[in-house]
């Protein structure tokens, strides 16, 4: 499935959401969504946990 397809459905997803549940369940789908894209990435190995809890200033290089 390509990126299109896959932003497609979650157009779609946030947009039943927000019509059927309100602007409170647009959040909760788009919070939800945000962080299965983030745990996928994660298993797919695109993105280090350690990314995510590196503080600012301690950088590589």
């Amino acid at each position: 499935m390509n990126m299109a397809i896959a932003g497609l459905f979650a157009g779609m997803a946030l947009a039943f959401a927000g019509y059927f549940g309100g602007f409170g369940a647009f959040l909760l789908v788009a919070a939800l969504g945000a962080l299965g894209f983030v745990v996928g990435r994660f298993l797919d190995g695109d993105l280090d946990a350690g990314d995510l809890f590196r503080r600012r200033d301690d950088r590589r290089g």
